[in-house]
């Protein structure tokens, strides 16, 4: 199921990578074709390159993707879910030590949790 999800997003942003490149363009050789983002991985990517970190509480499953892949976490979409799991976390929990706890269950190594938590906010 999550791989036909991906494959979806995949062709998404392939197919508006294809029509931004073939956008036209005015008479003085700018372009009119917009950079706004397209579908919601593409919305989800640039909400997350502008703040560098999502809520941990309310960030959707695809914001949620989007920032633990630009953080450089190993396979984004189990963590967005277990992220997703163990929700919700309480607003004075900054370090996210409840999260740390839950995910440490699952054996990713301290490196791959850092990336994780680097990535999220409790609002």
């Amino acid at each position: 199921m999550r791989s036909a999800k991906l494959m979806l997003a995949v062709v998404s942003i392939a197919a508006s990578a294809s029509l931004v490149a073939c956008g036209s363009s005015s008479s003085d050789g700018a372009s009119d074709t917009a950079a706004a983002p397209v579908n919601g991985a593409e919305k989800a990517a640039a909400k997350t390159s502008k703040t560098g970190k999502v809520s941990a509480n309310n960030a959707p499953e695809s914001e949620l993707v989007a920032a633990l892949h630009a953080a450089g976490v190993p396979n984004p979409d189990r963590w967005a879910h277990e992220v997703i799991e163990y929700r919700p976390y309480a607003a004075d929990d900054t370090k996210l030590t409840s999260l740390r706890k839950n995910l440490a269950k699952h054996k990713p190594g301290e490196k791959t949790i850092d990336k994780i938590v680097s990535a999220l906010t409790v609002p």
